[in-house]
């Protein structure tokens, strides 16, 4: 199909704050989806050190920063995009980004818009992450993902729950939207419907990426997966541990593929 979209979430159990490590699990997830015919790997949010807001400040880093620099030959390589979750230093401002590697060497940042606070009910054992006001600025930079002819935008978590978000997407002339998301057990099952309903009234296909182990010392509830115009599931991973589903637009409509990998987790 031409410009059928080709697309990967990857589902990720990250280890705190080792950026060496997660990027490890990253290549080989984005391995596996590329072999699949995946041109964009969509990773969580702050995939590259887990969710963990205390250490954010400590590992900032700039987009043109070198621990980037193996994504970005991969991507090159294998002619994928990746976007990746991570804390970006831009001047004096630390944000909550999302960086998109193209396989041409471009690297754009989005920024996330909408910051959100844990509250102490969603964390059973008492660890409540920092609001992320305390931590980031709120974001203004919201590049679209262009790739084989089609134009997506980005959403990083709870974002994608505020109707106008979507909205200004579609209204950019995206068709897809990308949901890079952090949810807990409690919270994804709300997410997906919110982002289902986004997908029906906007025409949007929905890939979410979440993570599928403990991140911020508050589970993760995975279910990573793919969401059509119509709102109705195209393939889904499971709830917990690392794997990544692709869908790939053919004339008939989508066809899918999912793997989960041990972790030793």
């Amino acid at each position: 199909m031409e410009n059928g979209r080709r697309i990967a979430v990857a589902q990720t159990t990250p280890v705190r704050g080792n950026v060496g490590a997660n990027i490890d699990q990253h290549l080989l997830l984005a391995r596996l989806a590329a072999r699949q015919g995946a041109r964009v790997v969509l990773f969580p949010e702050l995939s590259l050190t887990g969710y963990e807001l205390d250490l954010a400040a400590d590992l900032g880093m700039r987009e043109d920063s070198p621990v980037f620099g193996p994504l970005a030959e991969f991507a090159a390589n294998h002619s994928v995009i990746l976007i990746v979750g991570a804390p970006i230093r831009r001047e004096s401002a630390l944000y909550l980004g999302a960086l998109i590697l193209y396989p041409d060497g471009r690297r754009e940042l989005y920024t996330k818009q909408h910051l959100a606070a844990f509250r102490e009910q969603d964390a059973p054992d008492g660890v409540v992450p920092p609001p992320e006001a305390s931590v980031f600025e709120p974001g203004q930079h919201a590049p679209l993902v262009e790739f084989d002819g089609n134009v997506g935008a980005l959403s990083v978590c709870y974002e994608s729950m505020v109707a106008s978000h979507p909205e200004a997407a579609a209204g950019r002339g995206a068709r897809t939207y990308f949901s890079s998301q952090f949810g807990i057990p409690d919270h994804i099952a709300f997410k997906i419907a919110v982002l289902q309903k986004h997908a029906r009234r906007f025409g949007l296909l929905v890939p979410l990426a979440n993570f599928g182990g403990i991140t911020g010392g508050l589970p993760a509830g995975g279910g990573s997966g793919f969401w059509s115009e119509q709102g109705e599931l195209l393939t889904q991973l499971p709830s917990a541990g690392a794997g990544v589903a692709v869908a790939l637009e053919e004339a008939q409509g989508f066809r899918t593929w999912q793997t989960m990998i041990a972790t030793g987790a």
